[in-house]
């Protein structure tokens, strides 16, 4: 209450119910301040009214730019990767082929040894290398065997990634359905007269409802940013 309305009650100029009307005035209106600050920090009604809707077309913003952009990165790396995976495969496949003449070997060695072992079966070296050469030809087939199981592999690989190529057919697809499209809008919009020797557009027309006029430069701006 301020002090001009506590000498009016004083002064019986300003009854009780005078006082609680304006008391709820003065609740209503602080109330009212705290909704309109409260609108005033939302971060969402700020950053919807910050927002530039749409999007201007830049290169960033054209759509067909970069799915034309995503199709090609994307064959480039997936050529990289087959490239690589092609090479491993390669070495693979070489170091195969140096254990299975290895195996050759030691092959031989325990055939030597098995019939040197049966002829001086009191000789105890002879048991022992029989052994070592059967052990590692057990581990030369076992490392043949893994080295198949990873080739075997690499070609999944290489099948799963021809379904990159098949993605990247999709959005060529995609691709070629909105250029069609485009042309046939910009083919359904055209007129028989050049847009050079049109009148120009009217920035006011008697009627308007608001005074909210767009400068020639405005319209231009907007003309050339649709052409892009």
């Amino acid at each position: 209450m301020t002090q001009e309305e506590l000498d009016a009650l004083m002064n019986g100029d300003m009854d009780m119910d005078d006082e609680s009307a304006a008391d709820d005035e003065i609740q209503n209106d602080e109330v009212e301040h705290e909704v309109e600050d409260s609108e005033q920090e939302d971060p969402i009604t700020v950053g919807l009214e910050t927002s530039e809707l749409p999007f201007p077309a830049t290169d960033e913003n054209k759509m067909v730019h970069q799915l034309d952009d995503v199709t090609k990165e994307s064959e480039e790396k997936a050529s990289e990767i087959f490239d690589i995976i092609e090479n491993i495969s390669n070495d693979m496949m070489d170091k195969e082929e140096t254990l299975n003449s290895v195996k050759d070997v030691l092959n031989s060695n325990v055939e030597l040894f098995t019939t040197l072992c049966e002829k001086f079966p009191d000789v105890i070296t002879f048991q022992t290398q029989l052994e070592k050469n059967e052990a590692a030809f057990n581990e030369v087939n076992e490392t043949i065997e893994v080295l198949q199981n990873s080739g075997d592999s690499i070609m999944s690989v290489m099948d799963i990634m021809q379904y990159q190529d098949i993605h990247r057919q999709k959005i060529e697809r995609v691709i070629n359905v909105m250029r069609a499209l485009s042309k046939y809008m910009n083919t359904l919009f055209e007129g028989k007269i050049d847009d050079d020797k049109r009148v120009a557009s009217a920035t006011h027309i008697a009627g308007d409802a608001h005074d909210d006029l767009a400068s020639t430069d405005d319209i231009e701006a907007l003309l050339e940013q649709f052409g892009q």
